[in-house]
């Protein structure tokens, strides 16, 4: 490294483009900018606004601003990312893992939309986060049997769909419950997608759009996840349980469903800004899918590739990439995805001239207070000049520990918004 260094390790002028480009995906979900071009077109009845994700309160709050005439409501978000609103109520409840806050949240949604009429509007504003935030376990089922599910569907490894599958057969609000609860109102929801493919079912679960499945179903993509279902969920759902809403149903015939903003547009904004910034952008994918540790060492391979052959891609060059990716638990460090893609790419393509950051969209890696971590060809041997092994740290799960001690992690707070991983990898 040389004098532009930072007290971490990278230059500078790469850890402020990363930002900027982090800065530019960001933006490009803008709440306010997002809704705008999607308002629906006013009700004879009420408009009643309901919702839940961790940008929710943001989502609402630009409602709001925009909607000309009276609206109601009330969405849930994660604590600490709720924002000022005057008429939509903003609760806060907890994520990853459900909490009690979280079941009265789903209550009160729930209850603002019953007893409408079809001259009423339902507005569901929903991003991603919000499978936590919604526990609303089915008769035979608790909220304890719902935190024990959550917390298994995490460790599993398994991919956000299979978990989705399971959480909508095991809730009285997912997978388009919500929706049946507002009948017959006119019901439009507006998606700030999170998810691979930005298929609006997956969002949140769907708690307003209904997706197949059967508890049966669920059964199934457990076994085949090894995902380690609490004993109460095997029992409930191999009784039959409770299906989840055909989307067939006639009830969902009248609904609208938009994706507002979504990974790839996001991305798009951050390749605008790689340019502009003089580096040629690559975009490998917005519904990159896997684990962590895997998906770097692809991109990896990649970086090798473009360093020694100067393919697939010609050097300078930033590039890109989105989705979600999952990490199997084998230890009992701390730390999310996103760290542990960056830490498991340090090792994979150390000694090679790269400057990267992976974070969260939303501002929040797991469960500590970052949004990622920044992590170069120089990280491995920082490490062990702290006299820390990085292969122990990636093998127990302790990304934060990592970069923590070389002053890498990425903390940019709550953005008020979330279309996912973010992955920005610079070859000057």
């Amino acid at each position: 490294m040389d004098a532009e260094a930072t007290a971490g390790g990278m230059r500078r002028e790469d850890r402020a483009l990363l930002c900027r480009l982090f800065d530019a995906a960001v933006r490009a979900a803008d709440p306010a900018a997002a809704l705008a071009p999607h308002l629906p077109a006013r009700p004879a009845g009420r408009t009643v606004v309901v919702g839940a994700g961790k940008g929710a309160a943001q989502l609402a709050a630009a409602f709001e601003r925009l909607w000309e005439g009276p609206v109601e409501g009330v969405v849930v978000t994660r604590y600490g990312y709720g924002c000022p609103t005057t008429r939509i109520r903003v609760l806060e409840a907890a994520h990853p893992v459900p909490d009690a806050a979280g079941l009265a949240a789903s209550a009160a949604l729930l209850a603002a939309v019953r007893g409408l009429g079809p001259d009423d509007l339902v507005v569901a504003l929903v991003c991603g986060g919000g499978s936590a935030l919604l526990p609303a376990p089915p008769t035979g089922l608790t909220l304890a049997d719902e935190q024990a599910l959550n917390r298994a569907l995490l460790a599993s490894g398994a991919p956000i769909g299979v978990m989705n599958a399971i959480r909508r057969q095991v809730s009285a609000i997912k997978g388009g419950r919500l929706a049946l609860a507002a009948r017959p109102a006119r019901i439009v929801t507006l998606v700030v997608s999170d998810v691979p493919g930005d298929d609006p079912a997956e969002v949140a679960s769907g708690p307003t759009v209904p997706a197949p499945g059967t508890p049966a179903g669920a059964l199934a993509l457990a076994a085949a996840w090894g995902v380690a279902l609490p004993a109460a969920v095997v029992r409930f759902l191999a009784a039959g349980g409770a299906p989840a809403p055909d989307p067939a149903d006639p009830a969902f015939a009248g609904a609208e469903v938009r994706v507002i903003a979504s990974a790839a547009r996001s991305l798009e904004a951050a390749a605008a800004a790689a340019q502009a910034a003089g580096l040629a952008p690559a975009i490998l994918s917005d519904a990159v899918e896997g684990e962590s540790r895997e998906v770097a060492r692809v991109h990896a391979a990649i970086l090798r590739e473009v360093v020694l052959r100067n393919r697939p891609f010609a050097r300078p060059v930033a590039i890109l990439s989105g989705g979600e990716t999952t990490v199997t638990l084998r230890g009992g460090g701390r730390g999310g995805r996103n760290g542990e893609f960056a830490l498991a790419l340090a090792i994979a393509a150390a000694g090679l001239p790269f400057a990267a950051l992976a974070a969260d969209t939303d501002g929040i890696d797991g469960s500590e207070a970052n949004g990622g971590a920044f992590a170069d060809g120089d990280t491995v041997r920082r490490l062990r000049a702290c006299g820390l092994d990085p292969a122990a740290l990636l093998a127990g799960n302790d990304s934060w520990a990592a970069f923590d001690a070389l002053g890498d992690l990425f903390v940019p707070g709550p953005t008020g918004t979330n279309v996912n991983d973010f992955r920005a990898i610079l070859l000057r």
